[in-house]
């Protein structure tokens, strides 16, 4: 019998067209002298990979045990992640270029805007690329992915995501993990909070243990800010001072739009204390899972997120349908859509929930703050943990 040979490989090369956006949209407005092609990074995201999503639908077919080992070895997808980082910064620079006047073109302010959006989404989705990254051993690739990291301002995410989010995920204690009955808009502020005051503490805990302060280079959450500080003050030299409010607009478009992710991934899913009061060990059905393959190449499987909590090493060419995990009833671009809608995002998610802890509103992970609303309108048990 034949080895089995993944029908994706080459495409996941897909992933590259996300941070070539920004040239797609440059070479849109120039030649059409549109202003629109510079909002092309929202256009694709919310508008088109929706569609293409559905209409493609999913793939939940997983690659054979006999053939992880080798999937995880072939150095091609890992270049298809690495390709990310130069192309991502190629378009930073062009952006900063842009903003400041370059060629002697003046953008109008709402065309630089678009320019910001787009640019941040590119930046927010190299958050991504760099999860990939930052969760394997080579030293290299962690270092590729503190520098994904440095354009939206969020290289502490090395820290909070890898040490305290993949520990605490579905529990209490991670402020990663959205609750029903919270919104988006209360969500993201918590979740950015803490897992800056995350980071900071881990790395505490972590040099106090060697003897040093946390005021300390081998900080790796200071380290990470001091290189978006030294990338940033880089270009505001290059192109002058004028392009740092569109670089903090853009970093905080790339960190909104990862928190957004992160909302819907583990959306009211709560583990369960163990007879011994600890938690019990991290299972598929603690993630929220889709197969769409649209979405799913351009994210280096990220909707795959159920297997990926279980197994975090798992290169994302490898990871696995589960059918243990709950399922989204769409990928992340549609999700992300309907998160920004509150009302409309509880209709559609609350129900869900529930019916994966069969009714029981106490297993569930419940905003304390919707908790007597969610109690009336679904009526059980006490909450657990």
């Amino acid at each position: 019998m034949a080895p089995w040979r993944d029908p994706k490989r080459h495409l996941w090369l897909l992933g590259l067209v996300v941070p070539a956006v920004f040239p797609l949209a440059w070479l849109g407005a120039y030649t059409t002298g549109v202003g629109v092609f510079w909002y092309l990074g929202p256009i694709l995201t919310f508008c088109v990979l929706p569609v293409l999503d559905y209409a493609v639908g999913p793939d939940s077919e997983n690659p054979p045990d006999s053939a992880l080992a080798r999937l995880e070895n072939d150095r091609f997808y890992r270049w298809a992640t690495y390709l990310y980082l130069p192309i991502q910064y190629v378009s930073l620079v062009l952006a900063c270029w842009l903003w400041s006047g370059g060629g002697g073109v003046t953008l109008a302010t709402v065309d630089r805007v678009g320019l910001m959006i787009t640019i941040g989404g590119i930046g927010g989705i190299a958050i991504n690329a760099a999860h990939e990254l930052g969760h394997q051993r080579a030293r290299v690739e962690q270092r590729l992915s503190k520098i994904a990291l440095a354009q939206a301002c969020y290289g502490h995410f090395f820290v909070a995501h890898n040490r305290g989010h993949h520990i605490n995920v579905a529990t209490a204690g991670d402020p990663a993990s959205s609750r029903m009955g919270e919104s988006l808009w209360a969500f993201i502020p918590r979740s950015v909070t803490g897992g800056v005051r995350s980071a900071w503490q881990l790395e505490r805990k972590r040099l106090a243990r060697l003897g040093l302060s946390v005021w300390n280079i081998r900080n790796d959450a200071l380290h990470a800010w001091l290189v978006t500080a030294a990338l940033f003050g880089a270009l505001a030299v290059a192109f002058g001072p004028g392009v740092l409010p569109w670089l903090l607009g853009q970093a905080i478009v790339g960190v909104a739009l990862l928190e957004a992710i992160n909302y819907i991934e583990h959306y009211g899913l709560r583990r369960q204390r163990r007879p011994d009061g600890h938690y019990e060990r991290v299972r598929p059905s603690h993630s929220w899972n889709n197969n769409t393959v649209v979405a799913n190449l351009l994210l280096f499987h990220l909707q795959r997120h159920s297997d990926h909590h279980a197994h975090p090493s798992r290169r994302y060419q490898a990871l696995r349908h589960d059918d243990e995990a709950p399922q989204l009833p769409a990928g992340y671009a549609a999700m992300l859509i309907l998160a920004g809608l509150p009302p409309l995002w509880r209709r559609v998610m609350d129900p869900r929930v529930l019916a994966h802890y069969g009714g029981e509103i106490g297993l569930a992970a419940v905003n304390p703050r919707s908790e007597k609303r969610l109690r009336r309108r679904y009526a059980t048990a006490p909450s657990r943990g």
